[in-house]
């Protein structure tokens, strides 16, 4: 069973402390800079449709890469985005303080698209929550929403149904493995976990571990199970944040407009996380929403099988406008 625990980064052995300040300076320090390149890269292009790309939980753009090349080469624009505290946004955990401001670039890229460019928002693991939020707010401007193996929530209930769902099957069948989650706390040195006196409890991260995420990415080429070891950052599900638990929030005249399509990673048995068996609890509580299923998946669909995501989702925006 997953240990809760806070950590202050003193309690990291010293070379621990050292290896992880400075790979976390080489990803963050530039990167506002680096953040602003990756977004302008990925949204290089015109003509075809209009993807925008959400990560799961601590993750980023960068996951998508496979995906947003495909899709680039086949003549659609991209945007593929890092939430807060994520991939190489500037932003440390402790300073993304509610889950609007953790979803705000992907809102702001929604608000921001023109009058008419109607959006194909795909979202995987938890990175669902973040595209129920948006397409509350902007139904107008999504013509689909794909949920990638990932957290699908329905009107009349709050947007963290599908995480919590999640994670109380994950936990009662020991699928979060080595993961540990730790306080976030005050301001923070090194993976952005402190000491309380510097600022009092803010949350709960997780912290992805080796064995875990080696289980999420079976299917996928060792590569970018390795890239995912060095580029993963703490992350925040905000399950206690009052957008998350607000059960009127998600409306049938805006959320529930949206035509929605859920992808299943149909894996090998114990290949994904997620397990098939949770996928389908998510798809049975959501009736009337297309389910895909891409055959011999991990978890990390976009790096396991990311042709037959590719003409999925070229499928699926060549059928909604």
């Amino acid at each position: 069973m997953i240990k809760k625990q806070s950590v202050a980064i003193s309690a990291v052995p010293l070379y621990k402390q050292k290896a992880l300040q400075a790979a976390q300076d080489q990803l963050i320090g530039n990167s506002a800079v680096l953040y602003a390149n990756a977004k302008c890269a990925m949204e290089a292009g015109g003509g075809g449709k209009h993807f925008v790309l959400v990560h799961g939980l601590c993750l980023g753009a960068w996951s998508w890469y496979k995906v947003a090349t495909a899709l680039e080469s086949a003549g659609h624009r991209v945007t593929a985005l890092d939430l807060a505290a994520s991939g190489a946004h500037p932003a440390r955990l402790h300073e993304v303080r509610s889950f609007e401001d953790y979803s705000r670039p992907l809102l702001d890229a929604v608000a921001a698209a023109p009058d008419g460019d109607r959006l194909v928002l795909v979202g995987h693991s938890h990175g669902g929550a973040s595209l129920a939020l948006a397409m509350e707010r902007f139904p107008r401007k999504v013509a689909a929403a794909v949920f990638v193996d990932a957290a699908l929530p329905w009107v009349g209930k709050h947007i963290g149904v599908g995480t919590e769902g999640f994670m109380k099957k994950a936990a009662s069948k020991g699928l979060l493995m080595d993961c540990q989650m730790v306080a976030i706390t005050g301001t923070g040195t090194g993976i952005g976990i402190g000491s309380e006196d510097a600022g009092g409890q803010q949350g709960t991260a997780i912290v992805m571990g080796p064995k875990f995420l080696e289980k999420c990415y079976k299917e996928s080429p060792a590569e970018d199970l390795t890239l995912a070891k060095l580029l993963v950052r703490p992350g925040n599900q905000f399950m206690d944040d009052p957008v998350m638990k607000d059960e009127a929030l998600l409306t049938a005249a805006n959320y529930g407009s949206v035509k929605k399509v859920f992808v299943v990673a149909k894996a090998a048995h114990g290949s994904s996380t997620s397990t098939e068996e949770v996928q389908r609890w998510i798809e049975a509580t959501n009736p009337g929403t297309e389910v895909q299923e891409i055959a011999g998946a991990d978890h990390a669909v976009m790096n396991s099988k990311p042709r037959e995501f590719c003409d999925v989702l070229v499928d699926i925006a060549s059928r909604y406008d």
